[in-house]
């Protein structure tokens, strides 16, 4: 089942989003022309949609003057005293007051009422003689070309010398080929022509017609001197004037028409999550992401060795500057100042290299050419432009990211048990050293001996206990480091696997606003446009 045809409220708003939504992307000159006609639809709809305006068109000597004389039943285009040539377009109407406002908006100044209609159903019918398409008076063709894009219905007067004259065919009603539906073309002087050559004079402007776009246009021969076909015509023109549908019909024409000139989009494909993944990834490696996350792991290492390390080495590691203080991004950093505004707080990290700069200007590049697969060139461009927009300003805008990122750079609850089990031990050696030594130097002082206790059995009988106590706390201290050391090594390799990811969520937030969404808003006009278009063509 074949979809229903669009009303003309829907292809005007259809080609009303192609002019707005392909803006800069379909030719400037067929956007103006598409302006153009939605204001012209808009003006005709609002003035007298009761009337229906032909007009009548053809080449010099046609005799379109004769032609309007002869439906009318009076010599109304000679008897108009300020029209002694056809230079100007002149109305004929059966209800002025009810077309005024129509034919000030078609600027025809000449104008003529009769009482008779030439049919019982055109009362409201609009009848307009217009200048030769093919006149030598710039003015006077200008004239016709304007009122063929305006009237509701055309009706094309030839003659059987000039019937196919290639400038009326060419120029004029091959670029009506949507408009069969309000058009008439009419064989006028047939009574020149002998009886046995009409038939074949008709067949031939057919087939021409035809040619043109218009084959099912009505082809009527007629004779204004002797009145043959009049009626017949008279007849075809109240079909025209009692169809409520010829001014839409029209209308509906000219916006194909225009459509069936504009270029489609292409096919716009949906975005590929793999391929926002990917360019999230090398946005981020681009960004430092992993230089932030080995500088996290690196300074909970650095904290950890100071807190639980060996007391007597440990302080070593405190002459080192902390990774991410370094960056920036460091604990003392976060929080610490009141007047820190982290809106406006960037990191110490270096700026872009060259590399890096062009490595984030491909990733968005082949992004955006990824999701234009399929588009035609302006759509292809205008994608790419998209995303390029972003690359000015991704660089501050990832620094900023970054900055807000909350990073585990607080220490872990072991630190503060190793740490006073770590001064325990160095207490305890202290003091069998210092036991030691004032066994060996009290007497040498006169003071009395200090004795030192020493294990009585087993596999270190003998060995004195201060020394043992020495040895315990440095082998107590060194198993402590190994194991904070492990711990440490383990817990900073996931706080770095939690640092990438969290900032991979920042990043992703940047390149989601600053690329994705441009070329997101941009494949979205085009499937837009798209679509619209296949509304007003159809």
């Amino acid at each position: 089942m074949s979809a229903a045809k669009p009303t003309l409220d829907e292809r005007i708003a259809a080609l009303r989003t192609v002019t707005e939504a392909g803006a800069g992307r379909i030719p400037s000159a067929i956007g103006d022309e598409a302006a153009a006609l939605l204001q012209q639809a808009e003006a005709r709809r609002s003035r007298s949609p009761e009337h229906t305006v032909v007009g009548v068109f053809g080449a010099t000597g046609s005799g379109k003057s004769s032609l309007v004389n002869a439906l009318v039943g009076d010599e109304v285009a000679k008897a108009h005293v300020r029209r002694p040539t056809t230079s100007q377009a002149l109305a004929v109407t059966w209800d002025a007051t009810g077309a005024a406002e129509l034919l000030d908006w078609l600027e025809i100044r000449e104008r003529v009422e009769r009482t008779q209609p030439v049919d019982p159903r055109a009362g409201k019918l609009v009848l307009v003689d217009l200048p030769d398409v093919d006149s030598i008076e710039a003015g006077n063709r200008a004239i016709a070309e304007r009122l063929a894009g305006q009237v509701d219905a055309l009706l094309w007067v030839v003659d059987p010398q000039k019937y196919a004259d290639d400038v009326l065919h060419a120029q004029f009603i091959a670029p009506h080929a949507r408009h069969a539906e309000v058009t008439l073309v009419v064989l006028n002087q047939v009574d020149l022509l002998a009886a046995r050559d009409r038939a074949s004079v008709v067949a031939s402007l057919q087939s021409i017609v035809s040619r043109d776009g218009l084959p099912r246009a009505r082809v009527l021969s007629v004779s204004a001197r002797t009145l043959e076909g009049i009626d017949a015509l008279r007849a075809a023109i109240g079909d025209l004037a009692a169809s409520k549908a010829v001014r839409d019909a029209r209308l509906t024409a000219d916006v194909q028409t225009l459509a069936a000139r504009i270029d489609d989009p292409g096919s716009a494909a949906r975005l590929d999550a793999k391929a926002a993944l990917r360019v999230r990834d090398e946005v981020g490696t681009a960004a430092g992401v992993e230089v932030v996350a080995a500088a996290v792991a690196s300074s909970y290492r650095k904290r950890a060795a100071q807190v639980t390390g060996w007391p007597l080495v440990s302080w070593i590691g405190r002459l080192r500057a902390d990774p991410l203080t370094r960056l920036g991004l460091g604990p003392k950093r976060r929080g610490s100042d009141k007047n820190d505004d982290p809106d406006v707080h960037r990191t110490s990290m270096p700026l872009l290299s060259a590399g890096a700069q062009a490595k984030l200007s491909l990733a968005v590049r082949s992004f955006a050419d990824t999701a234009a697969t399929g588009l035609a060139g302006p759509w292809k461009a205008a994608v790419r432009i998209a995303a390029e927009g972003a690359l000015d300003k991704l660089p501050a805008d990832l620094d900023l990211a970054i900055a807000r990122t909350s990073l585990p750079a607080r220490g872990s609850w072991w630190w503060a048990i190793i740490g006073i089990v770590q001064w325990v031990t160095i207490v305890a050696g202290v003091l069998g050293a210092l036991w030691l030594v004032g066994a060996s130097l009290l007497p040498t002082f006169g003071m009395p001996t200090l004795l030192i206790p020493r294990v009585e059995s087993g596999p270190l009988a003998g060995w004195a206990i201060p020394t043992l106590v020495i040895i315990a706390a440095v082998l107590v201290g060194v198993l402590l480091g190994i194991i904070s050391a492990v711990l440490s090594a383990l817990t900073a390799a996931a706080r770095r696997r939690r640092t990438r990811k969290r900032l991979l969520a920042s990043v992703d937030e940047v390149v989601q606003r600053d690329v994705v969404q441009p070329v997101t808003a941009e494949l979205d006009r085009a499937r837009a446009v798209a679509a619209a278009l296949g509304v007003a063509r159809r």
